[in-house]
């Protein structure tokens, strides 16, 4: 196998570019690159990741079977030959059977080691075969019992109500069990696995990781495998979160993720705590519900159909409940044989959750598609946030939690859980309130403080806590998991949770809460009680998984983050909130540990700050990154790009932030878009820099009757503020566009105001009629005064090299601006027959630097316009040859 490849599998006739991609990604695999790749929306590249990179793992592996045939030939060969014995011996020389022995026994270990992966080999394909024929597999099971009675049994104990005796034993399994820290168990076993979850290790194989923002684009990547021709050769399985993959209804309806997790986690516990008992007399109390679908055998037979078979995540649900097993952790089971895992942004760019997942990147390669805003990404998975509401309630709740159970927690415990409220305290403290009393009732001075991580543990008086120990104690206790069962049990009982109060009014709260309780079980309920019940969910739900995270937040070098101290008020409403500056630290992980990293996307201009950033700070050197970027499939006809410095008035197009509210750059923009809909046929999405923009100019037009004549050509659509109203909004508006086209008599179609970063400037289509004009006003500059920006600008001036006469600072914001105005254009033209304008309004991007970060395909076609008479000819050209073509 060679750096390159002549042709691909593929399931139809690729395009050039096509062909280019595929050829470029196997280089960049085979010689362990990290490579940035850039592909339109609508030139195949999913497609084109999976052939390029399975045709890769296929050569890779053929490889690597005939360099070990060749070494286990050529030791054999070693060790059949016969050492001619020495005819003269030395008394002070190394005795000749002493080298030979020597060297015979490397030549032993080296062939019985290869035969060894040999072996495995054969076994796993010989295995995968009888899978994908259907060959009913029969494992030998060290415990043995009956599955299907095992099954009602689980099933009774997961329903029953709890009804026995109640005692201090009912409160089990919320006590958090003896905690020894690292240095006093690195003598003894870390925890005990059953001897039936032994038989589920397998060895990781070489595979792909395929990773994307959200599932919805994983079920795309997984339904373009399935039309590939490798579908049925290739190992995969996608992974997802319990929220995704539970099938059992008695933990679905839980319905928050935390609640979800902490459910199935005892689930899991009581099940390896029956094991234990089982044969002794089990100790008086409730029974402890366990989860039916988690089973041993059923967990085995579906990762076997999971790998014999590719499914999303829809098909794996299915499955599931047909073999009565968890897809959740049947996935997990199938990643090390899998050879393509399929699964979210968040489970591979954090560590931790990585680890939760059994993934291991050594020597492995990792795809990140939709990769344009990676950066920010590493930053907000890193980053944590805390009020005052809950931090004063996790103290309230942890107290009474420690009050309750204090004679049955061991004193490790009960020191860790002091070090906790003290750190929480400190933190309480930081924002101008007291841990003891009503946070709503505390009032704090307004303002926003920007601290270093060492500098904030000083203020909060906390810098004598080792806070490395502390996630290490959330980790191993399950702390947080257990004060959310004691919550979830108590909230409603009469147990103050919410503040620390006295004895007095404590007993005011267990009077308003049996109040509460009978309003929630009357069958009348107005919506103002359903919102009442919502929120009391809400306070009775425990944030000690935020604090955990911010702790582990706080364990970061103090250059690479700051802390945000912003008081609003009052101390409920206050907040404390870490912020990553560099991403690089967490991402040099996973650059480090990989034979190769791909990160591609449909826009990835401009990549600069990317390399900068995420790959440079984090130790590669420019000969490791390969960079490829294509064209479009669309003739060059078939867009218009246009850049508009002036209005039909004369007036010069400047939406900087001190003249873009005055009256008559508003009434321009009116005019404008009112030309731009009398020759534009079709649908019309018109782009502002913010939502305040877009209202205050939307109120403007309405005031002078702009709006008004804007509705006679087209009906006004404008963005919903609910981002469940973003499907009817968009379903509304393709209908309407559909109606005008059938009735030419009536209006042209259908005009959408829409804002940049919003809801639909991202993974929305407006293709063909829907998009056939694309209008950005202005451009979409971050908030300056942001404290957050502010702080990251001073962080990459600091340990950035400064380019082109320009600070890192400076140019990050002007890529921001260029990121999000790439992502909005790239809304239109979705395939090879699409075809679309593009306005850009604002004379500022006829600057050179500026059309310089425009998507290639885009920049070379796009034509600067001083005044309006010559754009609109051109526009209004564009679309009467696009109507004589259909003709």
């Amino acid at each position: 196998m060679e750096n390159g490849r002549d042709t691909f599998p593929f399931p139809y006739q690729p395009y050039n570019i096509q062909e280019q991609f595929m050829q470029a990604l196997y280089s960049a695999l085979d010689q362990g690159k990290v490579g940035i790749f850039e592909s339109p929306t609508g030139t195949g590249k999913s497609l084109s990741l999976i052939c390029g990179a399975l045709s890769w793992l296929s050569d890779f592996e053929e490889k690597r079977k005939q360099e070990s045939a060749a070494l286990l030939h050529e030791g054999e060969a070693a060790l059949s030959t016969v050492t001619a014995p020495s005819s003269t011996s030395s008394s002070s020389a190394e005795p000749d059977w002493i080298t030979d022995f020597v060297k015979k026994k490397a030549d032993r270990d080296l062939v019985s080691k290869l035969k060894d992966e040999e072996l495995k080999r054969k076994k796993r394909e010989e295995r995968l075969e009888m899978i994908r024929n259907n060959v009913q597999l029969k494992y030998a099971m060290k415990r043995k019992s009956c599955e299907d009675e095992e099954a009602i049994t689980l099933l009774q104990l997961s329903k029953e109500e709890q009804t026995e005796p109640q005692g201090d034993q009912e409160d089990e399994e919320l006590i958090i069990a003896e905690y020894e820290s690292d240095d006093e168990s690195k003598t003894k076993s870390r925890c005990s696995a059953t001897e039936e979850d032994d038989d589920l290790v397998e060895e990781h194989v070489t595979k792909i990781y395929y990773c994307s923002r959200t599932h919805s684009q994983l079920a795309q990547f997984v339904h373009e495998v399935q039309k590939s021709p490798f579908s049925k050769d290739i190992s995969l399985v996608t992974l997802g979160s319990r929220q995704n993959l539970c099938i059992n209804d008695e933990v679905r309806r839980l319905v928050s993720s935390q609640r979800i997790n902490d459910r199935c986690l005892e689930m899991q516990k009581n099940k390896h705590d029956k094991h234990q008992e089982e044969g002794v007399k089990r100790k008086r109390g409730p029974a402890k519900s366990v989860c039916p679908y988690n089973k041993a055998t059923a967990l085995q037979q579906m990762r076997d159909d999971v790998l014999g078979k590719v499914h999303d995540i829809e098909q794996m649900l299915k499955l599931g409940r047909e073999t009565h097993s968890c897809p959740y952790y049947a996935t997990r089971l199938s990643v090390p044989p899998a050879q393509l895992v399929v699964l979210p942004y968040q489970i591979l760019l954090h560590e931790a959750t990585r680890k939760a997942a059994g993934i291991q990147l050594k020597d492995q390669v990792v795809i990140i598609d939709e990769a344009h805003n990676l950066s920010d990404t590493l930053s907000c998975i890193h980053s944590a946030e805390l009020t005052g509401a809950q931090l004063c309630r996790a103290h309230s709740q942890l107290t009474q939690y420690s009050d309750r159970y204090k004679s049955r927690l061991k004193a490790k415990n009960l020191m860790y859980i002091k070090q906790i409220l003290f750190v929480v305290e400190g933190l309480v403290r930081v924002l101008g309130g007291k841990v003891g009393q009503n946070p709503q009732t505390q009032t704090t001075q307004t303002g926003t403080e920007m601290l270093t991580i060492n500098n904030f543990l000083f203020k909060a008086q906390i810098d004598n806590i080792n806070l490395f120990k502390l996630p290490r104690y959330f980790e191993k206790s399950l702390i947080s998991r257990k004060l959310g069962g004691f919550v979830e049990k108590y909230a409603g009982s009469g147990v103050s949770l919410h503040t620390q109060n006295s004895i007095k009014e404590n007993r005011r709260t267990e009077g308003l809460n049996r109040y509460l309780q009978t309003l929630q079980s009357n069958q009348s309920t107005t919506p103002a009680d359903q919102q009442g019940s919502e929120a009391e969910k809400v306070l009775s739900a425990s944030p000690m998984m935020q604090v955990e995270g911010f702790f582990m937040a706080l364990t970061n070098s103090n250059t690479d983050g700051r802390v945000v101290v912003q008081r609003q008020g009052t101390v409920s409403e206050s907040s404390v909130k870490f912020l990553l500056l560099n991403p690089a630290v967490h991402f040099a992980q996973v650059l480090e540990q990989c034979r190769a990293v791909i990160i591609a996307g449909g826009t990835m201009q401009p990549v600069s700050d990317f390399k900068q950033e995420l790959l440079f700070s984090a130790g590669v050197g420019e000969e490791r990154i390969t960079e490829f970027s294509c064209g479009h499939v669309i003739p060059p006809e078939n867009i218009l790009p246009l850049v508009l410095c002036s209005g039909p008035s004369g007036q010069e197009l400047d939406f900087t932030f001190q003249s873009r509210d005055t009256p008559r750059m508003m009434d321009e923009t009116g005019r404008i878009l009112s030309n731009i809909c009398n020759v534009v046929p079709g649908g019309v999405v018109c782009f502002f820099p913010s939502y305040e923009y877009s209202r205050r100019i939307v109120s403007h037009w309405e005031a002078s009757g702009a709006l008004s004549r804007l509705a006679n050509k087209k009906k006004i659509f404008q963005e919903p503020k609910k981002a469940n109203q973003v499907e009817q909004v968009l379903s509304e508006f393709s209908r309407c566009i559909q109606r005008c086209a059938a009735d030419p008599g009536g209006l042209t179609g259908a005009l959408l105001f829409s804002v940049v970063g919003g809801k639909m400037s991202e993974g929305i289509n407006f293709s063909d009629d829907l998009g056939r004009c694309v209008v950005m006003v202005g451009m979409p500059y971050p908030n300056i005064k942001s404290p957050e920006l502010q702080e990251k600008m001073s962080y990459l001036d600091k340990h950035l090299p400064h380019n082109g006469g320009k600070s890192p600072g400076q140019a990050l914001i002007e890529n921001q601006c260029m990121k999000a105005v790439n992502q909005s254009i790239g809304r239109a033209i979705r395939h090879r027959g699409d075809y679309s304008s593009i306005v850009l309004c604002d004379r500022r991007y006829a600057r050179p630097a500026t059309l310089s970060k425009l998507p290639e395909w885009i920049k070379e076609r796009t034509s600067t316009h001083t005044t309006f008479g010559s754009a609109f000819a051109a526009l209004r050209k564009f679309f009467l040859e696009k109507k004589q073509e259909q003709v």
